[in-house]
């Protein structure tokens, strides 16, 4: 095995004419080096999978730069050696003659890749009766999943059966594997995608990155297997960014606090090309920020547009976390325009009927809350949670002298989306169940959940039952594991397989024992007749195919309250006491939910208070390792209480599922920006709420 190194535009815009690697090639240990020269065509644009707008294909990444770079890390060219250190050594030696030219950082000033506008109601007669208008403009900033594990890969080539076999697969096997075939003109047969044990995607990791080309390729160049392991540096610069956003947003409302319009136009900066994603995060964002709200008028537009940094993608609720820090900031402060209790003033304008039609689009498919009863998980959210108990203890002065303040966030997640999942279960005649799934697993205990659904439905102990996944030689098809789709689509679909081989196992026996299939038990010493256990007959090996196809999505819904104290002269923000209520229609294993609320939140937290992807004039990126990026540890991550809730199952799939990866994420922003607000007394409208933010508002 050889070992592969990714080399990089050290600038984030540039044009270069030739790349002399003569020198590069005679260093110890090369084996081959690969620019765009080498590639089919110079290089296939690579294909967005979701989201697509054809607009935006002229702006699509190619696996290596021709002759222009446009973000400091954009491959430039592949060394391949006997080792990573004789490559980067081998690194050195190469001569490209850049020419820096002008770099394009401010989102207001890129270049336009995607536009779309959702309109809704009458939104001009809205705002002209309004007793009372907000307006304010709101700014996310940079920031990414960062995986503590990075990317690898190993790519295989098998010169005598022309195959691929690449290792290192995420998220979307088989969606990568149609995407590689189409880049090397090759049948998708032809190549295997394995996914090995993947400890977190969380949105970035598992997407078809230049990479996911370039080592696959370089195994078919040099007849030998090829290894790539990204390094931090690589990961921090190179995977996708995520959640920068303006928003320039209006609220129209009576003095009573209700609804009357929203509009909002905002800028979504997706870096240097549009990836895999297309418009995924800004259509996720102007069909979500509705929210749970009845809105009579509602305006939204966006403008994705092209700068210099490194392109971006999704991260954990995507989309979602940043309109619901901009709405529910701008429900605070019309509450305190209007003198309106804060949890009064959401309850007022709540949505009460389902399903309910928000009027807007999620990837041409109409946005229909499928369920849902917002008014009675905010009742049990804040008895559950004490918060007349919170509001005392914020109306009380602290020992510390710290500023104590009280937030609230509603937000509406999705769940289930890509239509359509494949299952196959079969049964060994010494009662052994295998299921194998088209969806995959990202560490958040897919393999315990869909076993529990496969065992429920089949009668056979869960201990019997092995998940398999990941591997497109043994699974025939699958859309992967993200959106909070692998309980509502890949459950459904194992529960429509194990239904039917119960039914086709009882049925069979039915005839043998000549007894009607109710009357049946089976066990994993085979099927006998209810209350005659002679009366039996032995486990056949067995296997059944089910496919569930739903092109409606599942949308829970939660509510997030934070108590929090500052410190104005540090600038430091504690989390007191943080909730998170969750209605997830059902609840396959509460202590997974959890988990994932729990991790979810560690996340949101870094993303209000301490991440930020931050770049120098010249477009160098100024986070180049955990020294500079901050993430949350032990120390900053409370523990939280938790509500999860079953009051609302989804209509659309017969688990009455609808996901719980991405709720602890949602409305972290708006809670902690609604609580910090709170305490100091001034309206916060940008993201994060560092130390040095936290100082210059309580200044203010």
């Amino acid at each position: 095995m050889v070992h592969a190194l990714v080399v990089r535009s050290p600038f984030a815009h540039a044009r270069f004419r030739h790349i002399d690697g003569s020198a590069a090639l005679q260093a110890r240990g090369v084996i081959d080096l690969i620019t765009a020269a080498e590639l089919p065509d110079r290089g296939r644009p690579i294909p967005t999978r979701m989201f697509k707008d054809e607009a935006a294909n002229r702006f699509l990444q190619k696996p290596l730069a021709d002759g222009e770079v446009r973000y400091s890390g954009e491959p430039v060219a592949l060394l391949i050696a006997e080792s990573r250190y004789l490559a980067e050594d081998a690194a050195e030696l190469l001569s490209i003659d850049y020419e820096p030219l002008e770099v394009v950082l401010d989102p207001d000033a890129g270049t336009v890749a995607g536009h779309l506008v959702v309109e809704r109601g009458n939104i001009e007669a809205a705002f002209a009766q309004a007793d009372e208008v907000i307006k304010e403009e709101f700014r996310i900033q940079r920031h990414a999943a960062t995986p503590l594990e990075t990317r690898g890969l190993v790519a295989e080539f098998d010169a005598g059966a022309q195959t691929l076999t690449v290792w290192g697969a995420a998220k979307i096997p088989h969606v990568n594997r149609r995407i590689l075939a189409q880049l090397l003109g090759w049948e998708e047969s032809r190549i295997r995608l394995v996914e090995l044990h993947v400890g977190g995607g969380f949105g970035a990791r598992g997407e078809f990155y230049p990479e996911d080309f370039l080592i696959p390729f370089g195994a078919m160049r040099v007849g030998r297997p090829v290894a790539w392991i990204e390094d931090r540096e690589e990961s921090l610069r190179a995977m996708n960014h995520s959640r920068e956003q303006v928003h320039r947003v209006e609220l129209a409302l009576k003095a009573d606090g209700t609804f009357l319009g929203l509009k909002d136009t905002f800028v979504n900066n997706t870096g240097a090309y549009v990836r895999t994603h297309g418009m995924t995060v800004p259509g996720l964002s102007i069909s979500m920020l509705p929210g749970p709200y009845a809105w009579p008028a509602y305006r939204g537009e966006y403008h994705s547009v092209l700068t210099n940094k490194t392109p971006c993608g999704t991260y954990r609720s995507p989309g979602r976390f940043e309109v619901n820090f901009v709405r529910e900031r701008l429900i605070d402060i019309a509450a305190n325009r209007l003198g309106i209790d804060k949890v009064e003033i959401r309850r007022r304008n709540f949505i009460h009927e389902f399903p309910h039609d928000t009027g807007t689009l999620f990837d041409e498919h109409p946005v229909v809350y499928d369920s849902g009863d917002y008014s009675l998980l905010l009742d049990k959210a804040l008895e559950a949670f004490d918060y007349s108990g919170l509001k005392r203890w914020r109306a009380q002065r602290s020992p510390d002298g710290f500023k104590r303040g009280l937030g609230i966030a509603f937000f509406v997640e999705k769940a289930g989306p890509a239509e359509r999942e494949y299952a196959r279960v079969e049964l060994t005649d010494s009662g052994d169940v295998t299921v194998y799934t088209g969806t995959v697993s990202l560490g958040q205990g897919m393999e315990t959940t869909l076993a529990q659904v496969c065992s429920t439905h089949l009668g056979l102990p869960f201990e019997r039952v092995t998940v398999k996944h990941g591997d497109t030689a043994v699974i025939p098809e699958g859309m992967g594991s993200f959106g909070s789709r692998a309980a509502m689509m890949g459950g459904a679909a194992v529960m429509g397989a194990a239904v039917k081989l119960r039914r086709r196992l009882l049925e069979r026996a039915a005839e043998e024992l000549e007894a009607a299939p109710d009357d049946l038990v089976l066990t994993v010493d085979g099927i006998a007749v209810r209350g005659a256990p002679s009366r039996s007959v032995p486990l056949p090996s067995m296997s059944v195919e089910d496919r569930f196809v739903c092109e409606l999505l599942g949308f829970p819904y939660g509510i997030h309250v934070a108590a929090v104290e500052v410190d104005t002269g540090t600038g430091a923000v504690g989390v007191h006491r943080y909730a998170v209520a969750y209605d997830i229609g059902r609840a396959i294993n509460p202590v997974i939910v959890r988990g994932q609320i729990a991790g979810g939140f560690a996340q949101g937290l870094g993303g209000v208070l301490l991440e930020e992807f931050a770049f120098d004039a010249n477009g160098q990126p100024l986070a180049a390792s955990f020294m500079d990026y901050l993430l949350p540890t032990s120390e900053e991550v409370p523990d939280i209480d938790m509500l999860i809730t079953e009051d609302a199952p989804s209509p659309h799939n017969p688990l009455g599922v609808k996901g719980a990866g991405e709720g602890g994420t949602a409305a972290v922003g708006g809670a902690i920006a609604n609580a910090v607000a709170d305490a100091l007394g001034v309206e916060v409208t940008q993201l994060p709420l560092s130390p040095k933010r936290i100082t210059e508002l309580a200044s203010a």
